[in-house]
């Protein structure tokens, strides 16, 4: 019985590989939408067939900012500027309010203290790279920073495959779903994924939503680095010691807006706008399929139910207040 168990499990070492490469490669298609890929990874995890995985993660990561990047292209900076304007009390309203709940949650829950604020701080800006960008900062324990990860990440499929359809529901204009998308869904790439695929009925090709969608999304992701470098001062000094680190700078907001620049001198850029939304999208859905078959079934298991109801109650806080703003 043992030596049966032995060869599945090395026939699926076998089949790993090359059923991870046709998936990524499914991914590309028009076949597979974002929800999906994100979907497919996830089920190759759970089966055992995900490969790579710290490749993976690196790979996920430095694509979805190429995207995002690619993606400055088709907004030059007047628009970016305007886009950029109209949202900048929407972003400081909501993270500062999505911090103080969140926190104030984690109090009356009694969750862990570095749990409480990695999970505030995920929903507040960009999820896992707020968290691991905060959890370095203050020295944060890896159980608090993989409970943490594993509660957004649950909520974050969830967002992905909802938010579209409620706003559907609610009957919300392609930039309210992208002002909205920007703020309520965490990761990056699940803004661009959902964003990407909400169209009005008579457009089709729109990409209004997206565009509208990413814009909020930076302007939030630009507070991971003073974020960061607040609440690691505050931790050195709780902790009288200098085991916090220092933030990376998101440079790549910096090349987005480099990209911006360059469609603003050369509007021709226009005549192939549909491609780079193409490779861009495409690129978004390769990043989810990877973020989803890095999935670690030991990690979420790990997530209890205090850390899991706090991400839930405080996504849905953020979600409807957001959406009551956008839509007043």
């Amino acid at each position: 019985m043992l030596s049966g168990l032995q060869t599945g499990s090395t026939s699926i070492t076998r089949l790993s590989k090359p059923v991870f490469l046709a998936s990524a490669a499914l991914c590309v298609t028009t076949w597979i939408s974002a929800p999906l890929a994100l979907t497919l990874g996830m089920i190759l995890a759970i089966t055992s067939l995900s490969a790579w995985n710290s490749q993976s993660r690196v790979i996920a990561r430095s694509l979805i900012q190429f995207c995002i990047i690619a993606l400055g292209l088709r907004i030059d900076l007047h628009n970016l500027l305007g886009a950029a304007t109209d949202g900048l009390l929407l972003a400081v309203g909501t993270i500062a309010g999505t911090l103080i709940t969140g926190l104030l949650l984690g109090r009356l829950l009694r969750t862990e203290r570095e749990t409480s604020l990695l999970v505030s701080s995920g929903t507040a800006i960009c999820g896992g790279s707020a968290i691991a960008a905060v959890g370095s900062s203050i020295g944060a324990t890896a159980s608090a920073m993989g409970v943490a990860t594993g509660a957004i990440f649950i909520l974050n499929a969830i967002g992905l495959y909802t938010l579209p359809l409620i706003a559907h529901k609610l009957g919300m204009s392609e930039t309210q779903f992208g002002q909205w998308a920007g703020v309520a869904l965490h990761d990056i790439a699940s803004v661009a994924g959902a964003a990407g695929g909400y169209h009005t009925p008579d457009n089709e090709t729109s990409t209004v939503a997206l565009d509208h969608a990413n814009v909020v999304k930076l302007t939030r992701v630009l507070w991971i680095f003073p974020l960061a470098l607040v609440f690691g001062a505050f931790a050195r000094r709780a902790k009288r010691d200098t085991l916090s680190t220092r933030p990376d700078f998101p440079w790549f907001i910096v090349l987005f807006l480099v990209a911006s620049g360059i469609r603003t001198i050369l509007p021709q850029i226009a005549e192939v706008e549909s491609t780079i939304k193409s490779i861009a999208g495409a690129g978004f859905k390769i990043a989810l399929f990877l973020v989803g078959s890095g999935l670690s079934i030991e990690a979420l298991k790990t997530v209890g139910w205090r850390a899991l109801v706090q991400a839930a109650v405080l996504w849905v806080i953020v979600a409807a207040a957001s959406a009551a703003i956008i839509m007043r």
